[in-house]
């Protein structure tokens, strides 16, 4: 049993093949305000972090994996989606943050997000060990919040003013998830 594979996708890890789609989804301006990027990304950056994306969470104190869907379990042909990461990855305190991204527009609301972030859950209480992982939202971003919410996360603060984007500042909530 692979603890990364769900029904419908698995959690791999980054390869050199996904250079162009991390080029995409980077430099996709339409949410740099949920990954707090400023600027684009070169194809030379991204390959360079390709190139350490090997090491292990304790090295990187982060993790990102691709979340690819399957069409026919059978052969085992995969399509990526989208992305999740871990990051701010404290093994001391036993923490990390999540973000997730279904990249694809067309594979959105289709489950991917809901069952690549059960299966992240797992992986991160019981392999990782970690007593709790966080993420922060924006206020105003529905989706994410009902994500994480019917996910078991919950609402322990707001940042008020937090992201400026678009000549304005936008609150941000921080949910947290804590494995009892």
């Amino acid at each position: 049993m692979n603890l990364l594979k769900g029904e419908h996708i698995l959690l791999r890890a980054l390869d050199p093949t996904d250079l162009e789609l991390l080029y995409e989804w980077e430099n996709d301006t339409t949410i740099w305000m949920v990954s707090g990027t400023q600027t684009p990304f070169s194809r030379f950056v991204l390959e360079q972090y390709l190139t350490s994306s090997h090491q292990d969470i304790y090295t990187n104190k982060q993790l990102r994996l691709i979340i690819e869907f399957f069409e026919d379990t059978e052969d085992d042909i995969g399509y990526p989606v989208g992305c999740i990461d871990l990051f701010d990855f404290d093994p001391k305190n036993m923490h990390a943050g999540i973000g997730i991204l279904i990249g694809d527009k067309e594979m959105m609301n289709h489950g991917f997000a809901t069952e690549a972030l059960g299966l992240l859950i797992n992986y991160c209480f019981k392999t990782v060990n970690l007593h709790q992982i966080y993420c922060n939202i924006t206020t105003e971003n529905e989706a994410s919040l009902h994500l994480f919410k019917k996910m078991g996360f919950e609402i322990t603060g707001l940042k008020q003013d937090w992201i400026y984007h678009d000549g304005k500042f936008h609150d941000e909530y921080i949910l947290q998830l804590i494995n009892k």
